[in-house]
């Protein structure tokens, strides 16, 4: 009787392990580490949250400013808002407490918006990457705002189609015991392992190869037009000008200005790019590690190391209004724009004062140079 008694006592205290979240075979991080990680991440849902908002506060109140390539990008902005405010939360309160405290249910719903929300800001990027191919090497600029709303809403549909059978129970997520957010979990149903190979493919792989493919190209069409017009303007005699060479010449200056615009646009669109590979290779790697391998999933490190992958993962939602404040100088003007006057350090200039200040400057805005 003692020896079934203490078996008992045994049994209940490993259930009761289970169920705050805090499984024998797990070696969460140091409480230090967990704390300083945890705020981290609320600085980074903060600057998350805010820097979106101002993405998508511009395109909203300034008519001009909705073109393609800024709805893209607000809408990438939204899927980013969403994905700090639906996901990082919880994450963060299960990192401090290593437990759990939001159900099955909430589990599996917040595993699927996770997946959502990555899956529409993947899919955005994607769409830009390929626009600027199109642009840039076919010379087809076809994507107006009417047409980026339609892909925009398709791009959302498709999203909740693969992710949704995350919540509808059709895959296998585990209730965070392993680590800080419902994952998906070891397997040995080949049902559930096709569905992971085809979630973690469409959400990285394939992206990153027609986007790597993509900025190839760019890279390449950019060099041979830089080389183009420099060979042009070496081979340009300035002191016998007709009119034709006039207009020659100025027909190369539009177009050593527009390369200049697009070189740098598609440079800020390539920082993204690298910022997404960056954060998403290791989670991509470490889902399919999670379903095929045992040996992984049932490590003691395996808590620590998803605690950093996620964290990592959560980072590119803050990435990207960094690179639009240190890259688009409208980004950070619309910033200041926004700031109450009781923070603004220096008064407002108004518009008119400065182009007078600077009448040098050239204002150009039209469908392919008005991005945000």
């Amino acid at each position: 009787m003692a020896c079934n008694s203490t078996t008992l006592e045994t049994y209940e205290y490993l259930l009761l392990n289970a169920s705050n979240g805090s499984d024998p075979g797990t070696a969460p991080l140091p409480a230090p580490l967990r704390i300083s990680l945890a705020i981290t991440m609320l600085l980074m849902i903060i600057v998350g949250f805010l820097g979106n908002t101002v993405v998508c506060v511009i395109v909203y109140q300034r008519p001009a400013m909705r073109s393609a390539i800024n709805l893209l990008l607000a809408t990438l902005a939204f899927s980013d808002i969403m994905l700090s405010l639906c996901c990082m939360p919880f994450t963060a309160i299960t990192l401090v407490t290593v437990r759990w405290h939001f159900g099955d249910h909430f589990c599996r719903l917040s595993a699927m918006l996770y997946w959502f929300f990555v899956l529409e800001g993947v899919a955005i990027l994607l769409i830009i990457s390929v626009d600027r191919f199109l642009i840039i090497v076919q010379r087809q600029d076809k994507l107006n705002p009417r047409r980026a709303k339609v892909i925009i809403a398709v791009s959302w549909v498709l999203s909740f189609c693969i992710s949704v059978p995350s919540l509808s129970g059709q895959t296998f997520v585990e209730v965070p015991a392993r680590a800080p957010q419902c994952v998906l979990g070891y397997t040995e149903l080949s049902v559930d392992r096709a569905y992971v190979v085809t979630l973690v493919v469409t959400v990285f792989f394939v992206p990153f190869g027609v986007m790597l493919c993509s900025y190839l190209c760019i890279l390449n069409t950019v060099r041979k037009n830089a080389v183009r017009v420099h060979n042009q303007s070496d081979t340009l005699d300035l002191r016998h000008l007709t009119r034709a060479g006039l207009r020659r010449l100025q027909r190369q200056q539009q177009i050593s200005l527009d390369l200049s615009f697009k070189t740098k646009a598609f440079t800020t669109i390539l920082i993204l790019f690298v910022g997404f590979s960056l954060c998403w290779l290791p989670h991509s790697i470490y889902s399919l590690l999670s379903v095929f391998s045992r040996r992984f999933y049932y490590s003691s490190s395996f808590y620590s190391t998803s605690t950093c992958i996620l964290w990592l993962s959560y980072l590119k939602s803050v990435f990207n209004p960094i690179v639009y404040c240190w890259r688009i100088k409208k980004f950070r003007e619309a910033c200041i724009e926004l700031l109450p006057q009781t923070f603004q350090i220096l008064p407002k200039v108004p518009e008119r004062i400065r182009r007078r200040i600077q009448p040098s400057t050239v204002y150009v805005c039209n469908e392919n140079q008005s991005a945000v």
